[in-house]
């Protein structure tokens, strides 16, 4: 009786960690996506022109200010304090 509470135990351990690996990987990916959103959404339509036989220059340009911004955005001291400040600061 004891080896199949110890099996669950172990199983049970095995699914937090992995929750927890998860979750780590979704604040780092929400992170990246907030400083470089709308660089990534820029160049995604700028392909999408391009594919379709449009020009995407105006998209490529949009996409090289945004990543200037964030750049920008990336240098700041950020703490709990200013956080909102530096957010709303690379969405412009």
């Amino acid at each position: 009786m004891q080896q199949g509470s110890s099996l669950l135990y172990t199983r049970g351990q095995g699914m937090t960690e992995y929750i927890i690996i998860v979750a780590l990987i979704a604040v780092a990916a929400i992170g990246v996506y907030s400083l470089l959103g709308k660089t990534v959404r820029n160049q995604v339509s700028g392909i999408a022109h391009e594919v379709s036989g449009q020009s995407s220059s105006q998209q490529l340009n949009q996409a090289r200010s945004a990543a200037r911004r964030s750049g920008t955005v990336a240098r700041q001291d950020v703490t709990l304090g200013n956080y909102d400040e530096a957010t709303e600061a690379g969405e412009n």
